[in-house]
């Protein structure tokens, strides 16, 4: 077991995927198979509407990128031109995903979906069982909490409410996406401690992506890279360079002062 032990560390910035296997294994295969029966669920709803015209937009923007698929207005000409214009917008959200695409557009149906299926209890976030006996131990010893994570804030707030833990939101002191900035620029992380009011050297930042490791060593933040089942594999200089963990229990952070 490796124990890291960070001095002056009080409070800690952590990514979603040290705390779950969700959004690869989970939430983005739920939009992919769901989408289509979703949109014709809700679509004379007005938030299903403005989604689509949000996509409608960003796909005229689109417009000069390779596989591009454009969502056509409706006339009102029945259900054989109804079906057209979803199967456009499944395509394009289908497109979008296969890029990794971030747009606000996707984003916005993402998480209308996944609350959808949070609330029903067709997807629950299935949290790591170190993690949240961990997180109560920080808690104790005077740490904050908080998430930066490439999915909204909506969709953090979703999976950590509906987790396979029950509702374990106060856990967490806020939330960060990529409003704040990418996450693989330092800038975003010194805005981030400048947020929660505290200097980037007494933040420990977990992730699994070392490109982001990268951007918040920049902003000298401490980081460890966290191991976890289905995650992209290290090199070995990623392997010799950073401090590596497989589970919460081998962080050893000294109480807040």
């Amino acid at each position: 077991v490796h124990v890291i032990q960070v001095r002056l560390t009080c409070l800690r910035l952590n990514a979603l995927p040290g705390f779950v296997l969700c959004f690869q294994d989970t939430l983005f295969p739920y939009i992919k198979d769901n989408i289509k029966e979703y949109l014709r669920t809700h679509w004379e709803e007005e938030e299903c509407q403005r989604d689509v015209g949000l996509l409608r937009k960003q796909a005229l923007e689109d417009s000069s990128l390779d596989g591009v698929v454009p969502i056509p207005l409706e006339s009102g000409s029945g259900e054989e031109e109804l079906e057209r214009v979803i199967q456009a917008v499944v395509d394009n959200v289908r497109w979008q995903m296969a890029l990794d695409r971030k747009t606000t557009a996707l984003k916005q149906l993402q998480g209308h979906m996944w609350r959808a299926a949070y609330a029903t209890g067709h997807v629950k976030g299935e949290v790591f069982e170190d993690v949240v006996p961990a997180i109560r131990k920080w808690r104790e010893a005077g740490m904050k909490i908080y998430i930066y994570s490439s999915g909204s804030v909506e969709a953090q707030k979703l999976l950590f409410g509906y987790s396979t833990e029950g509702d374990i939101l106060e856990l967490f002191d806020g939330h960060f996406d990529t409003k704040i900035g990418p996450k693989v620029e330092s800038e975003s992380y010194r805005r981030i401690a400048e947020s929660i009011g505290c200097a980037t050297n007494n933040i420990l930042f977990l992730t699994d992506v070392p490109r982001e490791a990268n951007a918040a060593e920049e902003a000298d933040t401490h980081v460890a890279v966290v191991i976890r089942p289905g995650n992209a594999g290290l090199t070995d200089d990623e392997k010799s360079y950073y401090s590596l963990i497989s589970s919460f229990t081998e962080l050893f952070l000294p109480s807040s002062t």
